[in-house]
């Protein structure tokens, strides 16, 4: 069996792969990049819903060294991006090698290296040995499925949002979207413009934001203009202001504001698209956790009932890596986050492995990922 010897392997051509080559090319360190499906950015090309924008402003969502034009939105539509990362691409001429699904990733300890196995075409196995192993597979890697008592036994249609496209083919149907991140929130609202009885699953505690406020709340907080504990009372303010008390529906807000909840929990604030006026005039209706699942019959925590004809699983992503990197506790939990929180060097572990883009802060997240790395390799190399 050939066994190829590279300097850096990266593992995913996402952003967050994307970025980490294009940050080793500027250091002029050689590399090779893995990705499990036949192009790079699959996520966005294949597996997003058509209405997607960015969820972050443009300033926060370029990758390193190629910064997006002045002249697009603030909140980049989907098909933008995309232009975007093919000129990204194009510009540093990364060429991932497609259709390569890394299944075994160890440290020889006798070669000082990383061996790393991927299965191509029909039962073909290519090896790899690294001095460096970057996992950029990211955290959208593997569709998180939660357990629900009758889930599988359910009548109707389930799909996770990795699978909704539009809300045509759910015209006059009841649909119940489970999840109610900026994804699930506007699938909601998707489903009921396109004629849907669209449904949505609060659980937890969420803040609700327009995208101008969360624009002004990060320019002040990443400016230093304003401190954090200003920016979060200011924008928890101006959201009771424009949004509303959504307590009479079942939608609760953290204790903490929008800032330090995210920093605290990785998880970003709802950017309303509009869903929140049509909960308001009853168009899409909140229901609490879900209890169980009998046919057609959705039983909640509170003992209500409602019979569905879909459920859309909104319910998120998780990494992969642990099902694949065999020596991952330096780096990671058995759950696929990361052993470190930011701002502690949470991309590196032990033995020339590193993480890009798990730290759950979004593209900014993984450009500044890919220029630690990066950075960390070269000043490595140059001992």
């Amino acid at each position: 069996m050939v066994v190829e010897d590279v300097a850096v392997l990266i593992v995913g051509g996402g952003p967050s792969g994307l970025a980490t080559a294009a940050c080793l090319t500027n250091h002029s360190i050689p590399y090779v990049i893995l990705e499990r499906e036949d192009c790079n950015a699959s996520l966005w090309r294949k597996h997003t819903y058509d209405s997607l924008k960015l969820h972050t402003p443009k300033e926060a969502s370029a990758l390193p060294l190629h910064p997006i034009s002045d002249e697009s939105p603030t909140y980049i539509p989907k098909a933008a991006f995309i232009d975007y990362i093919d000129a990204y691409v194009a510009r540093f001429d990364i060429r991932p090698r497609c259709n390569r699904n890394v299944t075994k990733a160890e440290f020889d300890r006798e070669l000082g290296k990383w061996r790393v196995e991927a299965a191509v075409g029909e039962g073909g196995v290519e090896v790899y040995v690294a001095r460096f192993l970057v996992v950029a597979s990211g955290e959208n890697d593997v569709e998180n499925v939660p357990e629900i008592e009758g889930l599988a036994r359910f009548k109707g249609r389930v799909v996770h949002s990795r699978q909704y496209k539009n809300g045509v083919e759910y015209e006059g149907k009841r649909v119940l979207v489970v999840g109610a991140g900026n994804s699930g929130m506007e699938i909601a609202y998707d489903l009921s413009v396109s004629g849907a009885r669209a449904s949505v699953v609060v659980r937890s505690p969420i803040h609700i934001l327009t995208k101008e406020m969360l624009m002004w709340g990060l320019k002040s907080y990443l400016t230093g203009v304003y401190t954090r504990p200003v920016v979060d009372i200011a924008l928890m303010f101006m959201s009771r202001l424009k949004i509303g008390d959504l307590s009479r529906y079942g939608i609760r807000r953290p204790p903490k504001g929008p800032i330090q909840n995210r920093l605290a929990t990785g998880r970003g604030s709802v950017l309303d698209v509009g869903t929140v006026a049509k909960i308001h005039s009853g168009d899409i209706k909140v229901f609490p956790a879900i209890e169980k699942i009998c046919d057609n019959t959705v039983t909640f925590s509170d003992g209500s009932e409602q019979e569905f004809d879909a459920i859309i699983l909104a319910t998120g992503y998780k990494s992969g890596a642990p099902g694949w990197l065999k020596d991952y506790h330096s780096i990671l939990n058995g759950d696929g986050t990361l052993k470190k929180k930011s701002p502690e060097q949470h991309w590196k572990g032990e033995d020339g492995v590193y993480c890009a883009g798990l730290v759950k802060q979004a593209l900014y997240g993984c450009a500044n990922d890919a220029q630690l790395i990066a950075g960390d390799i070269h000043m490595t190399l140059n001992k």
